[in-house]
């Protein structure tokens, strides 16, 4: 993506926050070629829950380009909502074996899939042999040791993987840690499918450096759109992050959630876990951040975040 022809947002954990803030982001800046939405985990019950279908529902995403993203380890629920997701009309789906939250990883998914290679394998030989749409695969280097990323690239190379996401780290780095960029090129090198890049991209300078180091198909951007919502923008040179923007951005965010949510306690919890990623873009933020962790009424937590934006600049 030197040119940037694909540039994607990703859905992080859970759901509703980063569903929410997709949409919005697609409203009120530039958006991105493609967007994964949060993941969904089918089980035995039910492939799709209500929650989860009112952020891949068509009509719920018509100005984007989305990629149902699904977390599973079970060849045939993964199918049974492929095939729902199918009939919907999607014609890519994504595997998520990146997550590397705790709680995800000891049932196995997620980045937890990673540790069962044999399982894995058979898994994605089903899978492919069965799907009538395209599977992308977005993948760490393994559990604990990047070395294990040979042998699960020469499982990926035996399936028409649609594109290879790889986040440089393995689970046990979480978010910490350096990027194991030589790992990264040497998957590149190997990788019979295309490969995009996906790995702390937090500005436009940090984009230009790592696509100084590699050819890849696209690069898919996370926790730094999380943080600045006009990041596609400035990497294709057409927008600036501007306070007045921020400002609308967030007062439709949080009167979305106070519409959807009861009770401030919940309202409070979505906007405090936004400004863990926000408060980046702007200058000086401590005190105000603390501040707005403390809040306990809605009040209180506007009156911090109005001081925020009135006293402080953007970076």
């Amino acid at each position: 993506m030197p040119m940037l022809q694909q540039n994607w947002l990703t859905g992080y954990g859970t759901g509703g926050f980063e569903a929410h803030y997709m949409d919005y982001q697609a409203d009120y800046f530039e958006k991105a070629d493609k967007y994964y939405s949060p993941f969904l985990a089918p089980n035995q019950n039910r492939s799709i829950s209500p929650k989860e279908y009112k952020d891949i529902a068509p009509e719920h995403n018509e100005d984007i380009t989305l990629v149902p993203q699904i977390m599973a380890n079970n060849a045939e629920i993964f199918l049974k909502a492929a095939q729902e997701l199918e009939q919907l009309g999607y014609k890519e789906i994504n595997l998520n074996l990146g997550c590397p939250s705790r709680t995800v990883v000891t049932k196995y998914r997620g980045a937890g899939f990673l540790a069962k290679p044999d399982a894995l394998e058979q898994f994605l030989e089903e899978v492919y042999s069965k799907l009538n749409i395209r599977l992308s695969l977005k993948t760490r280097l393994g559990m604990e040791d990047e070395e294990e990323f040979e042998h699960l690239l020469d499982i990926y190379n035996k399936f028409p993987v649609s594109e290879l996401i790889i986040h440089p780290r393995v689970q046990t780095d979480y978010y910490k840690n350096t990027l194991r960029m030589e790992s990264f090129l040497e998957a590149l090198a190997k990788s019979k499918n295309p490969v995009v890049y996906n790995g702390d991209i937090f500005n436009k300078e940090k984009y230009q450096q790592v696509m100084k180091q590699m050819d890849v198909s696209g690069v898919m951007l996370g926790r730094g759109v999380l943080a600045n919502p006009a990041l596609f923008g400035e990497i294709r040179g057409t927008e600036k992050l501007s306070k007045e923007r921020l400002w609308e951005f967030h007062e439709r965010l949080l009167a979305d959630y106070m519409q959807e949510m009861s009770g401030e306690r919940n309202v409070l919890f979505k906007m405090k876990e936004l400004w863990f990623y926000l408060a980046w873009s702007f200058t000086n933020t401590e005190k105000y951040e603390k501040k707005i962790r403390k809040a306990q009424h809605l009040s209180d937590y506007r009156l911090v975040v109005k001081q925020l934006f009135f006293e402080q600049e953007l970076r």
